[in-house]
């Protein structure tokens, strides 16, 4: 089934960054650089996590890569979204896995891992990255529109409480890969 644009209503995003940064993009002189590491594991976009200032300062705060950690909100239409939370994309994605399996089997290399295993979650995810990737690129291949976003849930820490299936850090980000979709920033009020 394809995919319906805007089938996810508008998002308030918020991005941990250093204060510097924010107070750039907030001005209008700068904008947020999408990541690209290997291990993202919604592919490449700008990162936010989806109604929760709270969770991107403190991946801000726990990043320790910056100076003066800092939670920038932003208005996001998710446009064409690969959302992960929906059932009818996994055989989207488990083509795109069949694909790069056989692509490096033939190549002779090495299919990409997730790894850095913490409570039982994977926290550097190559693998799922490499998938989301091929997956865009197959949409390219095949001339279907691209993804705009990609969101998805990530269950992350230890259990909330004894045998609770509810984890610490468990979050929904998503990946913008389409600038466009960005509507606006704002400042988040008692983050300052």
């Amino acid at each position: 089934m394809a995919r319906v644009r805007n089938s996810l209503g508008p998002i308030a995003g918020y991005h941990g960054c250093d204060r510097i940064v924010a107070e750039q993009v907030l001005a209008n002189k700068a904008h947020l650089k999408p990541s690209d590491n290997s291990y993202d594991w919604l592919g490449s976009g700008i990162y936010f996590w989806v109604d929760s200032p709270e969770r991107g300062l403190a991946w801000a705060k726990d990043s320790k890569k910056f100076k003066k950690p800092y939670v920038i909100g932003a208005f996001i239409i998710p446009g064409l979204c690969l959302n992960l939370t929906d059932y009818g994309v996994r055989d989207e994605i488990k083509f795109a896995h069949s694909f790069l399996f056989n692509y490096c089997e033939v190549g002779g290399v090495s299919l990409p891992q997730n790894d850095k295993r913490e409570k039982g979650v994977f926290l550097k995810r190559e693998l799922d990255c490499a998938v989301i990737e091929t997956l865009h690129n197959s949409r390219a291949e095949f001339d279907l529109p691209p993804y705009d976003t990609v969101y998805g849930v990530f269950e992350e820490g230890g259990s909330l409480f004894d045998g609770s299936g509810f984890r610490e850090k468990t979050h929904v980000q998503i990946a913008v890969r389409n600038t466009e979709c960005i509507l606006g920033y704002f400042r988040v009020p008692g983050y300052d």
